[in-house]
């Protein structure tokens, strides 16, 4: 697996979103999700991304477990600021000094490790200075906690104000074929501006652009997409045109269309004419981190690695899927996002 670096952190040019291992995405199983971190680990795609909300609590915990012994192989990324009671409950976005402290000590604890490499703000906090947050993450960097510090989900404007106070490392956001807002809301070119790397969730569209979703039966009952707009009704059905445009193209190249979507967002680093991994013109450093929970699909992903993407696929796909071209909103309830 190539390296691309993000701000002055080293990286694989894929990553792994633990997420869906322990929530969200129905019933998982814990020992097949080990089982996915550590092949993951042999297959070089060793920058693993989780969250203490995640489980909540649970995640973390997994990871730890699962990297036991392995713990120089990874870049380790976590994120605080979603906060949760241990009965899953959601307690609000909190992004005070003292709460960032308290919620890395107990990352730290749950991981099973002395350092967390890339620590999150999951989501801003529209009560507190993003200063304010950024001065407690600064104190973990100096105290050895904490190596390098992302933000998540931010407009451009915060990102330069956390930026003034400690350096951002990665910007993580939402980007794929299906969901192209960075592109036009100036994240991506604050991002390089600036020199931060920008790490793309869901880069095959929470799962849709697989092709292997076509009604919501083939999602479990408790999975949280099943309340997400783009998978509702008119939206869906428009969806499903974007991806069987997608399909189609994956399908002449001989590669799935998973691979195909991994493959785009990853060429978006060189678009501008840079060497790979360098970050094209207005373009940032761009690391997807792709979840699942199974090893099948892991193997999947990490292949899209080696598809390359000619000027003419990149326009055909431009084209399948333009900026805006999704039916629906991200999620629900929009107010916490791009603050």
């Amino acid at each position: 697996m190539e390296t691309r670096t993000l701000g002055r952190l080293t990286v694989p040019a894929q990553g792994l979103g633990c997420m869906g291992m322990s929530e969200f995405y129905g019933t998982g199983d814990q020992a097949e999700a080990e089982r996915t971190i550590q092949r993951a680990l042999d297959l070089g795609v060793t920058f693993l991304d989780t969250a203490d909300m995640y489980g909540p609590f649970t995640n973390e915990r997994l990871v730890g477990k699962a990297i036991a012994g392995r713990r120089d192989e990874v870049v380790l990324a976590t994120k605080f600021g979603n906060e949760r009671g241990e009965d899953g409950s959601f307690l609000g976005i909190n992004g005070r000094p003292d709460y960032v402290r308290r919620a890395c000590d107990a990352s730290l604890q749950r991981l099973g490790v002395d350092v967390i490499d890339l620590y999150y703000q999951h989501r801003v906090d529209a009560t507190v200075p993003v200063e304010d947050t950024w001065g407690a993450l600064g104190e973990l960097v100096e105290a050895g906690k904490v190596r390098h510090a992302g933000i998540s989900e931010a407009a451009p404007e915060t990102i330069r104000r956390a930026h003034a106070v400690q350096p951002v490392t990665a910007v993580q956001t939402e980007y794929s074929l299906w969901t192209r807002d960075p592109e036009d809301d100036g994240v991506l070119a604050t991002c390089a501006e600036l020199g931060i790397g920008f790490v793309a969730y869901s880069p095959i569209g929470r799962g849709f652009l697989s092709g292997r979703i076509r009604s919501l039966d083939d999602l479990a009952p408790d999975d949280f997409r099943r309340n997400n707009p783009r998978f509702q009704g008119e939206n869906f059905a428009r969806n499903l045109e974007l991806v069987d445009r997608v399909r189609e193209i994956a399908d002449e190249k001989g590669v799935t269309a998973t691979q195909l979507a991994l493959a785009w967002v990853m060429a978006q680093s060189d678009r501008g004419g840079s060497p790979a991994g360098g970050g094209g013109a207005g373009r940032p450093v761009i690391v997807p981190i792709p979840g699942t929970k199974r090893v099948a699909y892991l193997e999947e992903n990490a292949a899209a690695a080696d598809v390359r993407l000619t000027d003419d696929d990149l326009r055909r796909l431009d084209e399948a899927a333009p900026v805006g071209a999704t039916a629906g909103d991200r999620y629900p309830d929009m107010s916490s996002v791009h603050r």
